[in-house]
């Protein structure tokens, strides 16, 4: 079973282990040599740059790691988006989804009875992980929406509930990709391409044609009962503690658990968990466990359930600091910048222009 350890020495032993060679090589098939370090980029507890950094320290060739940096990068190009556009990513951002016929989720997808076996299991495993493939959650999106009618925002919120590297970000704009609210064209799998990158033999489903037929195909009798999946997320409550108004208060947050932040710096640190921000992005139990145990790597820290406002009732002070993201827009204090892997900010209509761009500043890891 996949498992995502929290202790940071564990974390950096992950980054001594990748394999960029075999990860660009092998990383579309389920047995391939993926990274499996999304969990502690989402939650950042390693950034992007840091990784790109330890790779090319290696001075392997550049075609040996290309691909490896390119993928990496997806995950700031992502961010970006969300951070030049905001709240709009929560809706179709390019075109209108074609072929919706309902805002819900098909009910075969949330209870794992697709018809196509590895996918059942890779739902399956996602409840009990927090993880799935990123190639199958392609073709779950594929089957929800461009074959089950489902417009995306509902099946992408339920996928980003479970997982571990909940990224809203990646995952709604991924979502958007596979129903060409974010492209061009909708992406659709068959059975032949799942058999292949997920070794196995099934046949006789749904899926098991060839793409002009699947483009036509009219919605499966299985995938009509829809389901509005219950998406609540239960904080724990605040630890007891006090804070003093004449020290720096640090403030981390679900998108920002970085245990080597400001660490040379005296400073009070509090994870805050904000109500209204997960009443809005709704993650599981296992979530806020797996935020709670990484909290272990950051020593001293409180924390903090309640609004920002509150926090600041408590405090009483005015040094405050915290990681520019999305969500912290209503945040006062001093914003410290992210840690990105090229220096290329702004909103990019398309990934390539993106990294076109990154690639201009390659020089400088030269």
């Amino acid at each position: 079973m996949v498992t995502f350890p929290t202790s940071y020495s564990r974390i950096l032993d992950k980054i001594e282990a990748i394999s960029p060679e075999e990860y660009g090589r092998t990383r579309n098939y389920i047995d391939g040599s993926v990274t499996r370090l999304s969990p502690y980029i989402s939650r950042g507890v390693i950034s992007t740059k840091m990784v790109m950094e330890e790779v090319m320290k290696r001075q392997l060739p550049w075609k040996r790691v290309e691909k490896f940096i390119q993928e990496l990068a997806w995950r700031d190009y992502w961010q970006q988006v969300w951070k030049a556009k905001g709240s709009a990513i929560d809706r179709d951002l390019k075109n209108p989804q074609q072929g919706v016929d309902n805002q819900l989720i098909p009910s075969a997808v949330v209870n794992a009875h697709t018809d196509i076996d590895v996918m059942d299991v890779a739902i399956e495993q996602l409840y009990d992980t927090g993880y799935m493939h990123n190639h199958m959650r392609m073709y779950v999106a594929a089957v929800a929406c461009n074959f089950g009618k489902s417009h995306w925002r509902m099946p992408a919120r339920w996928m980003y509930y479970h997982l571990l590297d909940g990224d809203w970000a990646s995952n709604a704009l991924s979502w958007q990709w596979v129903v060409g609210a974010n492209s061009n064209k909708k992406y659709f799998a068959n059975q032949a391409n799942i058999n292949r990158y997920f070794r196995s033999q099934q046949r006789g489903t749904f899926l098991d044609q060839n793409y002009e037929q699947l483009s036509n195909l009219d919605k499966p009798e299985f995938l009509t009962e829809l389901t509005s999946p219950e998406l609540v997320t239960v904080l724990p409550k605040s630890d007891r503690f006090e804070l003093e108004a004449d020290e720096p208060l640090m403030i981390y947050t679900y998108y920002n658990m970085d245990p080597k932040w400001e660490v040379g710096e005296s400073a009070q640190r509090v994870l805050h968990l904000d109500p209204e921000v997960f009443s809005r992005y709704p993650v599981s139990d296992a979530g806020i466990r797996f935020i709670l145990d990484l909290g272990e790597n950051i020593p001293d820290v409180h924390l903090f359930t309640g609004t920002f406002e509150e926090l600041m009732d408590l405090y009483g002070g005015t040094d405050v600091h915290f990681k520019e993201h999305p969500l912290n827009g209503h945040y006062r204090g001093v914003e410290h910048a992210r840690d990105w892997m090229f220096d290329v900010e702004g909103y990019f209509p398309s990934f390539f222009a993106f990294w076109k761009r990154c690639m201009k500043q390659m020089k400088v890891y030269s």
